[in-house]
């Protein structure tokens, strides 16, 4: 059988549609997000991460993947510039506190990185997740024992420290 014209143009139109599909997903951003309980260190399995980019306050939940062992796959669209993260609990719509803003701190030691204590939200930048991986601050503990936890984070992992919300905190909602 002799290829056609017809047959050669349906052969390049689905190698061109192969070749954009690889760039597109080459143009996403993976990375692996682990909660870590702020007074312990020990991983948390969530019902829901709540993701949000670039300052927006749209939250998708379902950019992660949640993997056996309590840690999530997310993947980024490609604009993606910074994140801030947080986890559910009890199959609701209970939100952990997030320890990188607790009791006024809200500074990324050895990173440089600083925000105002008032921001309800801490914002970390994507390309230094997936260049060296990223470590939050934990609040929730004295920097002695948070020095104890010796958690470390590899390229294109995001670790951050949560705690539930106290007896206060659940009535003020």
């Amino acid at each position: 059988m002799v290829p056609t014209r017809r047959t050669h143009r349906a052969a390049t139109a689905l190698f061109v549609a192969f070749l954009c599909g690889g760039l597109y997903a080459q143009t996403s951003k993976t990375i692996t997000v682990r909660m870590l309980e702020g007074r312990t260190g020990r991983l948390i399995m969530t019902t829901d991460f709540l993701i949000q980019i670039n300052h927006q306050q749209e939250q998708h939940a379902n950019w992660v993947t949640l993997n056996q062992d309590g840690s999530g796959k997310l993947t980024l669209p490609a604009d993606a510039t910074e994140i801030s993260v947080h986890g559910k609990y009890d199959s609701s719509m209970s939100i952990y506190i997030n320890c990188d803003m607790e009791k006024g701190k809200g500074i990324l030691e050895n990173q440089g990185l600083i925000e105002s204590a008032a921001a309800p939200d801490r914002w970390y930048p994507v390309a230094d997740i997936l260049n060296s991986g990223l470590v939050a601050s934990n609040g929730c503990v004295s920097k002695k024992d948070a020095a104890k936890q010796k958690i470390s984070a590899k390229p294109g992992e995001f670790v951050f420290f949560v705690r539930k919300k106290n007896w206060r905190e659940e009535d003020s909602d």
